[in-house]
């Protein structure tokens, strides 16, 4: 009996021990942690030097153990912000503004119906002037253009629409620095953004 108890206990230690010496890893021994991969297609909605901007791009990257989301995005301005003529004989010039960059986001609760999640783009881009020399449909040149920094964080509420579909509803806040751009200031780049995205993937 003393033998028997004596082998079950250095049984249990040895599991034990190999328990605590074999973590959970992405590779190698161990159970592997979940990993899987979304893109989102995203629309904002924001002010710049006081006009209706309206912001179309993407983001993709892998999703980890059901928390962590790392990858790329791009984002560019779609609609036609007026700006003020300085190059001559130009008709028309508009706004000309993208930025691209790699984006952290951490998922609350990503099994849940509704959950959120936070994170942040850090990246540069381009500004510059767009000219327009016969009619709205007639792009005829690019202008005084210049690179720029950003740092965009976000926060958004999601739904899980399916197994591979998900619907997000936040806000973001675009920091620019280094535009040089004629009337295209830092401050007029910067600011609040209303954003709704969908993502489709594997979570």
């Amino acid at each position: 009996m003393k033998k028997l108890l004596l082998a079950l206990l250095v049984l249990a230690a040895q599991q034990a021990w190999a328990q605590h010496g074999t973590p959970e890893t992405l590779f190698g021994s161990g159970k592997p942690k979940s990993i899987g991969g979304y893109g989102m297609a995203t629309t904002k909605f924001t002010s710049i030097d006081d006009n209706l901007g309206v912001i179309v791009g993407a983001q993709g990257g892998v999703f980890l153990n059901k928390k962590w989301m790392l990858g790329v995005a791009g984002y560019a301005l779609a609609n036609n912000i007026s700006m003020p003529v300085v190059n001559t004989g130009a008709y028309k010039e508009y706004l000309n503004f993208w930025y691209t960059g790699l984006v952290a986001e951490y998922v609350h609760n990503s099994d849940k119906l509704v959950h959120w999640n936070v994170g942040t783009l850090i990246g540069g881009g381009g500004v510059g002037r767009r000219s327009k020399w016969h009619d709205d449909f007639d792009d005829e040149d690019f202008s005084d253009g210049s690179g720029l920094f950003i740092a965009e964080p976000f926060a958004n509420l999601e739904l899980n629409i399916t197994k591979f579909l998900r619907l997000d509803i936040g806000a973001s806040y675009r920091y620019i620095q280094g535009s040089s751009t004629v009337g295209i200031t830092d401050g007029k780049l910067s600011g609040p953004s209303l954003q709704v995205g969908l993502k489709a993937g594997k979570f």
